[in-house]
């Protein structure tokens, strides 16, 4: 391909590196964690106290 001729291969390594780095970041931060509600049931006695 002579279109890409004056590309040398240091100048593809580093972008295919960013490109590699960006999307690795894009895919870290971009995952969401299910949230997770937990539902603390408390024991609660109701004493009817008589005296």
């Amino acid at each position: 391909m002579p279109q890409m001729a004056p590309m040398n291969w240091l100048t593809l390594f580093i972008m295919f590196v960013i490109i590699f780095l960006m999307f690795n970041s894009i895919n870290y931060f971009s995952f969401k964690y299910p949230n997770k509600t937990f539902k603390i049931n408390k024991n609660t006695f109701k004493f009817n106290w008589k005296w």
